[in-house]
């Protein structure tokens, strides 16, 4: 049951959706990853214009929010980040410490928790199978594809289920 008097929801990824990753997927290609700096190094991710400019316009008629596999100890910087880059304000779902199964596992699973109360207009996410999945379950997607994809990223995300 949602509530149709409030605004409907913009899901945005964070990670190669809103920010780019690419100065610190170096960490991601050693054995074994450093987690550790990987994240530490978020705070310095050059924005993604595309993905800025459509949560911005997003904003319009929906409530922004964020969904990222960041863990929760990252969420000041991630928090920083967004505003310093301009994105809407909006509540920012995170993985809790140690939390780590594949994004295409915990997206989906959000996002229709979140439909319960509200509409989901989109789904902003550059992960094929979180995309898949969640068109799968008939949320409309917007899929990412402004930033280089990396396949060590993606064996991590899928693998370790880190970010």
């Amino acid at each position: 049951m949602t509530d149709s008097a409030r605004r409907p929801l913009a899901v945005f990824d964070l990670d190669n959706t809103l920010a780019d990753t690419a100065h610190r997927q170096r960490f991601l290609e050693r054995r074994p990853r450093d987690w550790d700096a990987f994240f530490a190094a978020a705070p310095h991710d050059p924005p993604l214009a595309e993905g800025i400019a459509l949560a911005v316009e997003s904003a319009a008629a929906c409530e922004v929010v964020s969904l990222t596999g960041r863990p929760e100890r990252c969420r000041r910087d991630t928090l920083e980040w967004l505003a310093a880059h301009g994105c809407p304000e909006g509540r920012v779902y995170m993985r809790r410490d140690g939390d780590r199964p594949p994004a295409r596992r915990t997206q989906p699973d959000i996002l229709r928790r979140l439909a319960r109360a509200r509409e989901v207009r989109v789904l902003v996410d550059d992960d094929p199978q979180v995309c898949d999945d969640a068109e799968h379950a008939g949320f409309p997607v917007v899929r990412a594809t402004w930033a280089t994809p990396s396949g060590a990223l993606r064996q991590a995300q899928e693998g370790e289920g880190r970010t």
